[in-house]
């Protein structure tokens, strides 16, 4: 992830690695346990002190439904009037300390418990307000141990916001970061409520420069539970199976060309639609880009050079449980969303995908000292959820590169992460995670990289996340950790080398033959150790930070000026090449080649042990003009073109991309669950230490698996390689799948063609993959 924050740099045997070196409970939830038992209590029937009812004559208000603040438009929904809330009818109790959040009364009581962690503050002060924000009443919560709480007898069941106001001693020369008049957005919230409309400023925001916006918690206690329905089942994709594709909610369709009603576009309803789309183009899992709620006009708080910028991709969450309500449709709020979200979860699993999310719990919105967006957890106890320097008057260490780092492994810090995780399996069941910048929770208080983390390896040991796909992104900007994650056999990572040796020994680069080999073979060097499988690989060449494919075979360097920085933002180190023109060309031998390398690259990634990770947009050759950050950009340079889609059908290349896809998914000699022998591989070479030699073919041997025989050769030369193919298997015949020199249809013939000749004139820059089939009698 690069997005806002500073850009991650990545660290610059001949032969390949095949088998590499073998070397040879649960955390319980704070206050998640037995609520049975805690609702079944006796509440004493007293008040708490200090409540006091504010706003309205009476201490009454009337409330509306989510989206009743949000601006005329096509995207919002009409508000519903819900009955006035008086406060004098509400009556304050002691409730308890567990669960944390919002809960509801017990035994049908009518009611709802709050409770919130809060152990160096001097008083928290429970404000309560209708769906309009307009004030209903404050009251001070009381304490047990660690932990503030009340409950609230008659208040209704759902359209109640709330907030807190914490207090405590100290300043700035302390870990705390008090201020006793701002509502604080409880970080258990399951449900928040901030600007109804994607981007669109509202009333109900009350922004502020420099102080940002209003978002507050609430909850739905009376809505009935969804219906998954009789005949849902998850999934349950082995790792080695999948073929995943990174997707962001907002990109995917919010352009016009997607054939969506207005408000839709953009939406969890809006990806939903499109699953056809993802059933044709082959993939079985989606990897969606941040959910969780946050603040997409975040770069707008103060004067700054990306004050023109909306947040798209995500990655500044405000909270770890609740949806992003405005990837709901028509602006309905944040309850809508929930459920909006889970028939697209539903939608996708009735395909056979698989939902994967993209984590941030590494850094929040809430920023530096240097640029504090106070807004949750900084004014709850900013010593115990961010990792902290004392001696440093700006206190906040950053090795996310966006101002701060969440104190993942303190243990308040880690059971909030934990209950998030089993939140998101259990209500929307999600099939996975991926962790954002993820060395970032293996630190300790100070900033210091832990040997065992005590947060990674309860993740690990939980009944419930143990049973997900978990996926490391391996690196933060103080540390890289590829193929050294602290995995116990059970994480994936991102797989980083990967992505740059396949781009640099295709873009011609020498010396890199082993190392291409070695990734091909899926990693060994890296993952081979333990009870390590070639799976845990997962190998990319695109992701969403980064060049597109297109964008990677046609830019030698970043065009980031849109982002205000200067060009300094992103990455760097691309790997890329552009074939001889930088950037759009009307030459035909350079768009010629072009299609070449991104045919070589796709066909690498779908002939490599390991599981393969695309990015959605690249089958239709998906260009963002060059730029390799697009974090900020919410117009057609971003936006999914859905006509660019039904070109690239026409062309060949969607074609050429899904049935490699389908392909890969099909053939057993490839996503293996064990690594390669040399029984399984023959590599046809014998100048592995010659750092010119920029060929590489290799025999993938059916052993009674069956698909047969697989033979593929790279030639990243300028020039033509002739090659004398290897004897098929007895009775069969080499026959071609793929050969990236060719014009579509040619370039894939599913099944293979009709045979080829014993010699096979490779061209330049391009690859072959063949099939062994029996000779008819």
């Amino acid at each position: 992830m690069t997005s806002a924050c500073a850009a991650v740099q990545r660290p610059g045997t001949r032969q390949p690695a095949l088998l590499g070196s073998r070397a040879g409970t649960q955390t319980r939830a704070a206050g998640g346990a037995d609520r049975q038992q805690v609702q079944g209590r006796q509440r004493p029937q007293r008040r708490l002190p200090a409540m006091h009812a504010v706003g309205g004559s009476g201490g009454s208000a009337a409330a509306t439904a989510a989206g009743a603040a949000a601006p005329a438009s096509t995207a919002a929904v009409a508000p519903t009037q819900l009955p006035a809330i008086d406060a004098t009818t509400l009556t304050v109790e002691p409730g308890e300390p567990t669960p944390l959040g919002a809960s509801p009364g017990p035994d049908g009581q009518k009611g709802v418990n709050f409770a919130l962690w809060a152990p160096a503050a001097t008083s928290v002060t429970l404000c309560l307000h209708d769906d309009q924000d307009r004030p209903i009443m404050e009251t001070l919560m009381q304490r047990t141990g660690d932990t503030w709480h009340a409950f609230v007898a008659g208040l209704p069941q759902s359209g109640v916001l709330y907030g807190y106001k914490v207090a405590g001693n100290g300043g700035w020369e302390t870990p705390y970061r008090w201020d006793k008049n701002k509502i604080l957005l409880d970080p258990y919230a399951k449900l928040v409520k901030g600007r109804a409309v994607f981007g669109k400023r509202d009333t109900f925001e009350q922004f502020k420069a420099k102080e940002g916006s209003v978002f507050r918690g609430t909850f739905d206690f009376e809505s009935k539970p969804f219906e998954w329905g009789p005949n849902y089942r998850r999934p349950n994709i082995p790792l080695k199976d999948l073929v995943i594709a990174e997707l962001p909610v907002r990109l995917f369709t919010a352009s016009e060309t997607s054939g969506l009603p207005a408000g839709q576009r953009g939406t969890f309803a809006g990806l939903a639609a499109k699953v056809d789309h993802l059933k044709e183009l082959g993939i079985n899992a989606v990897e969606l880009l941040p959910v969780f709620e946050y603040d997409e006009l975040e770069f707008q708080r103060i004067k700054n050079p990306r004050e023109h910028m909306v947040n798209v991709w995500g990655y500044s969450h405000l909270n770890f449980f609740a949806p992003m309500s405005r990837f709901g449709s028509g602006g309905q709020g944040p309850a809508a969303a929930a459920r909006e979200f889970k028939q697209m979860v539903k939608a996708l699993h009735a395909a056979g995908i698989e939902v994967i999310l993209d984590v941030v719990y590494n850094h929040t919105v809430e920023g530096g000292d240097d640029d504090p967006y106070l807004l949750s957890w900084r004014g709850i106890d900013a010593g115990a959820y961010y990792q902290q320097d004392p001696e440093a008057y700006v206190r906040l260490l950053n090795y996310s590169g966006c101002g701060n780092t969440v104190n993942a492994n303190h243990p308040a810090t880690q059971q909030q992460i934990l209950e998030s995780l089993r939140w998101w399996v259990e209500e929307y069941h999600v099939d996975g995670f991926r962790f954002d910048l993820a060395p970032c929770l293996c630190r300790n208080s100070r900033g210091e990289i832990m040997a065992n983390p005590p947060l990674i390896r309860a993740i690990t040991k939980d009944p419930v996340l143990s049973k997900v796909k978990l996926i490391s992104e391996p690196w933060d900007i103080g540390a890289y950790m590829v193929g050294s994650w602290p995995n116990w056999d059970v994480w994936a990572e991102w797989n980083g080398k990967y992505r740059d040796d396949v781009r640099r020994f295709l873009r011609g680069d020498g010396g890199l033959k082993s190392e291409f080999a070695t990734r091909l073979a899926g990693s060994a060097d890296l993952y081979h150790t333990n009870n390590r499988k070639p799976y845990h690989s997962i190998n990319f060449v695109i992701a969403h930070d980064g060049f597109t494919l297109a964008d990677l075979v046609s830019y030698n360097e970043k065009h980031n000026g849109d982002n205000g920085e200067g060009n300094r933002d992103g990455s760097n180190d691309n790997f890329s090449w552009n074939c001889g023109v930088e950037g759009p060309t009307d030459n035909a031998a350079v768009k010629t080649l072009r299609q070449k390398q991104m045919r070589n690259l796709l066909l690498a990634l779908m002939l490599s042990q390991g599981t393969p990770m695309l990015l959605i947009g690249d089958e239709y050759g998906q260009t963002r003009s060059g730029n390799n950050n697009y974090y900020g950009h919410d117009t057609q340079l971003t936006h999914y073109d859905w006509d660019a889609l039904e070109e690239a059908k026409a062309n060949g290349w969607f074609r050429f991309y899904s049935e490699l896809i389908k392909f890969r998914k099909e053939h057993p000699l490839l996503g293996r669950a064990e690594f390669l022998t040399n029984q399984d591989v023959t590599w046809h070479e014998d100048r592995w230490d010659d750092p010119e030699s920029r060929f590489l073919a290799f025999t993938l041997h059916d052993r009674g698996q069956g698909g047969g025989s697989l033979y593929a050769a790279f030639n990243a030369h300028s020039f033509e390689v002739r090659v004398g193919l290897p004897e098929p298997p007895k009775g069969h015949k080499w026959c071609r799948v793929v050969d990236t020199n060719l014009a579509s249809p040619k370039d894939f013939t599913p099944g293979g063609n009709a045979g080829v000749d014993p010699v096979y004139f490779i061209q330049g820059y391009s690859a072959i993959l063949l099939v062994a089939k029996p000779i008819e009698a």
